[in-house]
């Protein structure tokens, strides 16, 4: 009489892992079982990128900080250009709004492309689900970005402008740049492994991106003809929409669509390739 597998003792149950075939999404549950991989993972990432820093974790204060002042005394007081003529703003504090949510959004899109390259001992050594890597690449940043929101809060108090009501959204518009991030992040994390110019490539985008999102200006500021064009920026929303939920400045509307969307896009599409993708990362890496 044959033994079910439920009467074989679990220490003598065998486990059979074969590569996915095809097109497909992750495990859910899978990942979900190994949460607390996830969990050492990112808490690896905050403390290893603070390891040994004279001033540790105030640096991730300091960064939009100097940014902020930078920009605000180059352009503002010695150029005479004023950024936000509209909203009335000061204009430190409405760079460093901007910069808060663009920083947590290029930290997160610059860790995810590279983590899974930089898991390479990990990989080729031991299996759990690759999409563990790059998920838990995209939560680390989202302890600066804890730290960094409460000191633009403060010093939005501080100028006389404390946050209202719509404060209170603040999540959803993090939570559309977090997954604008990840999405972006997975399709570059698994083109990484074999074309390692995306390393490169990924800086300098960010760069450029810093100066088309209205980081340092209003959307008023782009010529009217090239707003819809300039808008599919899904950063431009995201922006925006921090601002308003921060500073109360006027509602995106629309705006926020596009990230919406360009958000579950490259979140779907991503997940898809780096499935697919997967199968050749120990080899390959």
């Amino acid at each position: 009489m044959e033994a079910r597998a439920s009467d074989v003792p679990a220490a003598m149950r065998t486990k059979v892992i074969e590569p996915p075939r095809g097109w497909g999404f992750p495990d859910l549950a899978e990942i979900a079982s190994h949460r607390d991989l996830i969990f050492y993972l990112a808490r690896r990432d905050v403390v290893v990128r603070y390891k040994q820093a004279a001033v540790g974790g105030f640096w991730v204060v300091l960064q939009p900080l100097l940014l902020a002042g930078v920009f605000s005394l180059f352009l503002g007081t010695w150029a005479g250009f004023d950024a936000n003529p509209d909203t009335g703003v000061p204009q430190p504090l409405f760079v460093l709004a901007g910069l808060v949510v663009w920083l947590f959004f290029s930290t997160a899109l610059e860790r995810v492309s590279k983590s899974t390259v930089a898991s390479e001992g990990l990989i080729s050594k031991i299996y759990f689900p690759r999409a563990v890597i790059p998920l838990a690449a995209a939560i680390a940043p989202l302890v600066d970005f804890a730290i960094t929101f409460v000191v633009v809060v403060l010093v939005a108090i501080a100028y006389g402008y404390p946050p209202g009501p719509e404060i209170l959204a603040t999540p959803l518009v993090v939570a559309l740049a977090e997954t604008t991030a990840f999405g972006a992040g997975l399709w570059l994390s698994a083109l990484n492994v074999r074309y390692r110019d995306v390393t490169l490539i990924v800086p300098f985008v960010l760069l450029v991106g810093m100066f088309v999102t209205p980081i340092f200006y209003t959307l008023n500021l782009v010529p009217e003809s090239l707003q819809p064009l300039y808008a599919l920026n899904p950063m431009v929303g995201v922006v925006e929409g921090f601002r308003w939920c921060l500073l109360g400045t006027d509602f995106p509307g629309g705006l926020l669509l596009i990230p919406v969307v360009v958000s579950v896009v490259l979140t779907v599409t991503g997940a898809l390739y780096y499935q697919r993708a997967e199968r050749g990362f120990a080899d390959v890496i």
